[in-house]
């Protein structure tokens, strides 16, 4: 499979260190390039559907740049979606602990939308895993905001981080998926649609 893919030029769609990291550990080259768009939507979409929309957006708007004819784009969106309700990236710290309350003592989806899009094809799916918290204390959840910052997260965590380590009971799926990039799926679509 991974000489299969040496003929294209693999491009990650995505600034996230996290996606970088993912990708990283699956052996391929790759070179980075970040979407700008707003990451808006219109409510008619579906929200399980919200992710998929996103990534598919970035895709377009990075295909639009003078990209190598050979080029292979990986784009990737993620969402936190719990009683019917998406959460999106905080905006500040009242906004993060209103949102890691909502969690606590919750089951939530975390859903990933990915596009894989080369000058001829495009593939577009998305992987969606359950994620079950403990119940959280006012206390935890400020330290974790004190000394996680974590603004630039779907939901406002990180399962990697301490909170996932301290609060996370369960969960049913992927998990490079709640981080940002379900690694399988990709590896697997890869193999057999490039």
């Amino acid at each position: 499979m991974l000489k299969k893919l040496t003929k294209y030029k693999i491009i990650l769609g995505s600034n996230s260190p996290r996606r970088k990291k993912l990708l990283s550990e699956l052996n391929l080259n790759f070179d980075v390039i970040s979407s700008n768009i707003k990451e808006t939507y219109s409510n008619k979409i579906n929200k399980e559907k919200v992710a998929e929309h996103l990534a598919q957006r970035k895709a377009l708007n990075i295909s639009k740049l003078k990209l190598p004819k050979n080029y292979l784009l990986i784009t990737a969106d993620t969402t936190v979606l719990i009683n019917g309700k998406i959460l999106n990236k905080p905006v500040n710290k009242k906004q993060s602990l209103k949102m890691l309350q909502e969690i606590s003592n919750q089951s939530h989806q975390v859903i990933t939308g990915i596009c894989i899009k080369t000058s001829k094809k495009e593939t577009l799916f998305s992987v969606s895993s359950e994620v079950i918290f403990n119940k959280l204390s006012l206390d935890e959840i400020s330290y974790y905001i004190e000394n996680f910052k974590p603004f630039d997260k779907a939901g406002s965590y990180g399962i990697q981080e301490w909170i996932g380590h301290i609060g996370v009971n369960k969960i049913n799926g992927s998990y490079t998926n709640i981080m940002g990039l379900p690694t399988n799926d990709i590896y697997e679509n890869l193999k057999k649609n490039f």
